[in-house]
């Protein structure tokens, strides 16, 4: 059976674009650089000629999708399980720009058109007050730079031993701070002393948090935390009598009500020759031998342009500057019939609130795809060290400032990797077979780097149909100076005047799925011990247990739901309207999170909680709805820096309006998982990866296993550790490399 063509040739897809619009093989790929720098250029234009706007600073530039059903009409992927697809429309392809009027203050959003191979300018508007696109790289270098040529700045690091040309400091959002006008971008500072070049900064924290603002390119407040003591009587009392901040009128640092705390001098390095200048026992180790992923043949996937074929799976994969990473129109080939799965999938956004009380600290929670952009922090990936074997990359690119392209050129890793064991049986009994498949799955993956933070995101794609998210987080501690014998209510001492706060990372994973269609549920599946006492004729050994199901209907009753570990609660996406040939259940796709599930530990009324309201909950089930700028995305609104309250476009606003339907409904899900970090001792100086899992798994989607077909693997390069058969000890091992029916050290997974 040939496969149903439900991705359309670029020449198809062409066909369905404007005439003399750029070529493109799929409808979702990101803007070009090319385009990047022509979208700049018409807003140039446009600004000059109707606007009184003289100097722009432009934030960022990228691809406003089209219309969802024109991009499945556009490939030929039907809207109903065994449907025709819609006929194919035209399809404009369409930016969107968001700018700084840097003469006269404001920020403005343009969406252009690209119409016979000229970008125009569609509408350009003024954005609302207190509304701030994402800091760019280039602000957050100018912090740095701001902070050194001050004077107050360079004063307060001179009484503390630190010259001007080593000041150092991480630029982030203000978090909240309402002492400030809404009008002005700010960015608060944690400073640092770096002794010599390349040095671990972090090492050696300053005692004061200065803010910014962006524009202006000066400083407009220092804070000074102030400090914990230890009474007479054993418990830890606060240098102030109140957490707090107090007016900007006020004399910080006499408000502190502490002596100045000078950073702490021990090097902590992290870079190999750094490490041994600075530690002399520092010796690497010695015994470890190499380790190579060879395919002699090559890979088993293709790249067309964007889109990935590996297997039975296809996908578009792009690139965009919040999210990074975007994987589109995933399918799976099921025995020559062509699946949809997802739409789309990303991280939408993720917070990470800091738990001390005192202020400043309490500003320290920061939207790192909201107000910074995984896209624009996204690593240039190195071969050998970020991925092994043989590696595809894909570029990205976003707009600077002044409008040019910043390309990335290894921003996105594809490769594949052994997976263990992808099944497995034996025939215990004397004479019986036993059958071993190992697994192998396809990659895609990009590394983030936020400030000390860095953040890999791997997705994973395996051969009997589950899809995996796996953040990855490591990096270095956000660490605050403490002063000598101070107590840490709030963080742990993780070496000598370093402290490093308690804090959470609370991850919002947007997932659009098209399962056998456009139109979906979402099945709510509770696990329970049945009711009939145990002696009772219904339940006389007492071990029953069923699964209650329930269908989410409404968006307002049902949209934000809650876990209950109680009854092992668990959810699935489904499509009603095809079922298993044999269970009589729907097709759906189990949503595995349990794992990365964790309360917000901030108060519901905090900070924090009202303007992440996507933190309070595991799942959110809207409905989406699509306008001239796009569908439904941003959990906690478009514009997320210096917001003060739950911004109107975001998640916990959605499931507030109407009551609209959810149940067989073009529908969006928002996944909320993380982690809780208490810091230890051995995350410093540099913290080895934490996981965080998110796993998508079919169920009643195929008839049976879909992974039978793969072959098992008799790899010839696999022999014993130990030669004759003996460990490295000199004792006998075992003589099988399957510890059973061995013939001299061969493999062998099918007998």
């Amino acid at each position: 059976m040939a496969p149903t063509a439900l991705f359309a040739t670029a020449t198809t897809v062409q066909s369905a674009l404007t005439p003399k619009s750029t070529k493109l093989k799929h409808p979702l790929d990101p803007l070009t650089p090319d385009e990047i720098k022509a979208v700049s250029l018409a807003i140039r234009r446009y600004t000059t000629t109707n606007t009184p706007i003289k100097a722009v600073r432009f934030i960022n530039c990228y691809l406003l999708p089209p219309p969802k059903k024109a991009v499945l009409a556009a490939l030929g992927i039907p809207l109903t399980p065994g449907g025709q697809p819609e006929a194919p429309t035209p399809i404009v392809r369409k930016a969107e720009s968001d700018f700084l009027d840097v003469i006269n203050g404001g920020t403005y959003n343009a969406i252009l058109s690209l119409q016979y191979g000229e970008w125009e300018v569609d509408t350009c508007e003024l954005v609302a007050e207190g509304s701030e696109p994402q800091i760019t790289p280039e602000e957050l270098a100018i912090c740095e730079v701001v902070l050194r040529k001050d004077p107050r700045v360079q004063a307060l690091a001179k009484e503390v031993g630190v010259l001007p040309e080593q000041i150092y400091a991480d630029g982030w959002a203000i978090g909240y701070d309402d002492r400030f006008p809404k009008s002005t971008r700010l960015q608060q500072a944690f400073v640092f002393a770096r002794f010599s070049q390349h040095e671990n900064l972090y090492a050696h924290p300053l005692d004061f948090i200065p803010v910014i603002d962006s524009v202006a390119e000066k400083v407009v407040q220092i804070d000074f935390p102030p400090t914990y003591k230890r009474a007479a009587d054993g418990s830890v009392e606060l240098s102030v009598p109140t957490t707090e901040a107090y007016p900007r009128s006020e004399d910080s640092f006499i408000n502190s009500n502490r002596e100045r705390i000078p950073p702490p001098l021990t090097p902590f390095e992290f870079l190999p020759d750094l490490l041994e200048q600075s530690d002399p026992t520092h010796k690497p180790r010695d015994d470890i031998k190499p380790l190579h992923v060879l395919q002699p043949e090559g890979v088993s996937f293709k790249m067309d342009g964007n889109v990935l074929e590996w297997q039975k799976w296809k996908m578009h994969i792009g690139f965009s500057h919040r999210e990074g990473i975007a994987l589109s129109t995933i399918t799976y080939n099921d025995d020559g019939e062509i699946r949809p799965i997802f739409y789309r999938m990303s991280l939408a956004e993720m917070v990470v609130p800091y738990g001390a009380p005192e202020f400043p600290h309490p500003r320290k929670f920061a939207f790192d795809s909201g107000e910074y952009g995984m896209g624009t922090q996204a690593n240039e990936l190195s071969l050998g060290c970020d991925c092994l074997g043989q590696i595809h990359y894909l570029p990205g690119s976003y707009v600077t400032h002044a409008g040019t392209p910043h390309v990335i050129k290894n921003a996105i890793c594809i490769h594949e990797e052994d997976a263990g064991v992808l099944w497995k049986h034996t025939d215990y009994r004397s004479g019986g077979r036993h059958q071993t498949v190992r697994s192998r799955r396809l990659v895609v993956s990009m590394v983030c780097t936020v400030a000390n933070y860095e953040y890999i995101f791997n997705y994973y794609f395996y051969q009997d149909g589950n899809i995996e998210l796996e953040i990855r987080l490591t990096g270095i501690l956000q660490v605050y100076v403490a002063g000598q014998d101070k107590p840490n209510p709030y963080g742990t001492t993780v070496a000598p005047n370093l402290n490093a706060h308690n804090h959470q990372h609370l991850f919002s994973v947007r997932v659009d799925p098209i399962l056998d269609g456009l139109y979906n549920s979402v099945i709510e599946s509770d696990i329970v011990p049945l009711s009939a006492p145990t002696g009772s004729k219904e339940n006389f050994a007492g071990n029953g247990f069923v699964v209650q199901e329930t269908v989410l209907k409404s968006q307002v009753q049902d949209g934000a739901r809650d876990f209950d570990w109680a009854r092992e609660r668990r959810w699935r996406i489904a499509n009603t309207g095809r079922t298993h040939y044999a269970s009589g259940k729907p097709a759906s796709y189990n949503i595995m999170m349990k794992g990365g599930l964790l309360p917000l530990m901030a108060h519901t009324d905090s900070w924090v909680a009202r303007r992440a309201s996507f933190a309070h909950k595991p799942l959110w089930v809207i409905r989406d709805e699509e306008s001239a700028d796009g569908g439904r995305m941003w959990p906690s609104g478009k514009y997320v820096p210096q917001t003060r309250e739950e911004p109107e476009d975001s998640v916990g606003r959605w499931v507030k309006e109407g009551d609209g339907s959810i149940e067989n409904e073009d529908i969006v899900l928002y996944l909320t998982v993380g982690t809780t970090h208490i810091p230890r001792p051995e995350d410093w100086p540099v913290m080895p990866v934490e996981h965080v899992n998110l796993l998508f798994k079919p169920n009643n989607f195929f008839a049976k296993n879909p992974s039978m077909d793969v072959p098992g693997t008799n790899d010839p390069l696999s022999k014993p550790a130990f030669s004759n058969g003996t460990t490295a000890n000199g004792t006998n091992g075992a003589n099988g490399a399957n510890g059973t029916n061995g013939s001299n050290g061969q493999a062998c997974c099918s007998h």
